[in-house]
């Protein structure tokens, strides 16, 4: 009997754990950064049927002279700079409007993750990169990300402050009142989450740790986290890691058809969504954007891929049924 009972309980202490681990699952959750409750949001499928909902986020920023990303490390004490500014500066003037018009000619959507400053500081560039994809979703990226970030040890009003600054910002010169939310440097607290749903904020790329969908129940209401893996921003692959673009085009294609597959073998999964942040200075180069291209082109051809924006994941799924 007694050896009865413990099988019994053994079983059920395996039970649990598949419940636990089962990426299906819609059992609610601690976050591990905010301690908040978190649950799944159940999406079957994407519009279409499509089961792999792919967003690109491009990273438009505002990082001032001496400072922002380096690409030879070994110079920044010189002064001038020249290697470092001009890797910067180069990533402005042709890299941000050399994305706008690959995304218009390839005819697939784009989300934008913009500094408030960008269009105030680079008006005609914004100006023209706009004009190439004027129906861009626009995901609030803070003031700028070198001198004006999160106040992250003031308190959750300083940062309801500087979220509302940045939005009213953003209104002001795009005439959109951004939906989504993406932390400069990617660098947010336990107060961040709770203070941009606070501000109206619907939806964050501040979850990194998923393939779906979640819901993120804030002290100030509900925040859906749109997964945003380290894995496949080329920023990090780019300068730490010394990948090129064309190595980032096999990832990029290798992550999102691993994805195709499992839903392809198991039709009863989740829908899966991925939104994959690039930079100007990466895919806006001559060589970043012939890489890029080629995966547009590929992804283009998987069928159960939709390509599409952070914004549009967000209306999907709010429609019933799933």
């Amino acid at each position: 009997m007694r050896a009865i009972t413990l099988l019994f309980s053994l079983l059920g202490l395996l039970a649990g754990l598949l419940t636990w681990a089962s990426p299906s699952s819609s059992q609610t959750t601690r976050d591990w950064i905010t301690g908040a409750p978190r649950e799944v949001v159940p999406i079957k499928a994407w519009p279409d049927g499509k089961k792999v909902a792919v967003c690109f986020v491009l990273y438009v920023e505002v990082w001032g002279k001496g400072q922002g990303p380096n690409f030879r490390p070994d110079m920044t004490a010189r002064n001038p700079d020249v290697v470092d500014e001009a890797f910067r500066q180069y990533a402005i003037e042709w890299g941000v409007p050399r994305v706008g018009r690959l995304f218009r000619d390839q005819d697939v959507p784009l989300s934008i993750a913009l500094n408030a400053q960008f269009p105030e500081r680079h008006p005609e560039i914004w100006k023209q990169f706009r004009a190439s994809v004027p129906k861009a979703a626009i995901v609030a990226h803070g003031i700028n990300n070198s001198s004006e970030m999160l106040p992250l040890d003031k308190g959750m009003d300083a940062q309801k402050a500087y979220i509302r600054r940045t939005l009213d910002m953003i209104e002001k010169s795009a005439g959109v009142r951004s939906r989504g939310w993406s932390s400069p440097s990617v660098f947010p607290n336990v107060d961040t989450y709770a203070a941009t749903a606070a501000e109206g904020i619907k939806y964050s790329l501040d979850g990194m740790d998923s393939d779906v969908l979640t819901r993120l129940m804030t002290s100030a209401g509900p925040l859906v986290m749109i997964p945003y893996p380290a894995q496949t921003v080329d920023m990090g692959h780019y300068l730490s890691r010394m990948k090129e673009s064309i190595d980032l085009e096999r990832l990029w294609i290798d992550y999102v058809s691993e994805l195709a597959r499992e839903a392809d073998r198991d039709p009863d999964r989740p829908a899966s969504v991925v939104a994959i942040g690039v930079h100007p200075f990466v895919i806006g180069t001559p060589a970043g954007a012939a890489s890029f291209r080629r995966v547009l082109e590929a992804l283009k051809d998987q069928p159960l891929v939709w390509l599409t924006d952070t914004d549009s994941v967000m209306t999907a799924a709010g429609r019933k049924p799933q």
